[in-house]
This record gives structure tokens, C-alpha cells and sequence, in this order.
């Protein structure tokens, strides 16, 4: 994935989270919503959890973190 396409996905992921505020998604779960591989679908959560948007849940999903 191009740097160009990987903040295309970073922003419609952040896109999605805004749009649907409770949203919580396992990585398997988000990889088919978001058309990736795991491995890719990975990447952009840690990207976005380092960020301090997204965070994983107790239950391993991924969420938004509350502002």
C-alpha cells in the first residue's frame, strides 16, 4: 500500500468512528469492513492508536477514544 492510499484508509477509518460514535470492531471484523488483509488492518489501527484515536477494548476490539 502507497503512503497515498494508506492515509486515504487512515481517514476514512477515522471517518467511520466519527460517523458511528460506540462503534467497536475486532481486527478481523475491521479488515472486512475496511477491504484489507489482517496484517493491513493492523497496521492502520496501531497507526491510529498511537495517534490516540482509537484504543483497544478489554475484549481486544477496537474503539474510539472518548474526548
Amino acid at each position: 500500500m502507497s503512503p497515498v492510499e494508506f492515509q486515504a484508509i487512515l481517514e476514512r477509518v477515522r471517518c467511520e468512528f466519527l460517523e458511528m460514535p460506540g462503534l467497536r470492531l475486532t481486527p478481523p471484523q475491521a479488515a472486512r469492513l475496511w477491504g484489507l488483509d489482517l496484517g493491513s488492518c493492523e497496521v492502520v489501527i496501531d497507526a491510529l492508536i498511537r495517534a490516540a484515536f482509537l484504543k483497544r477494548t478489554s475484549s481486544g476490539a477496537v474503539a474510539r477514544v472518548e474526548q
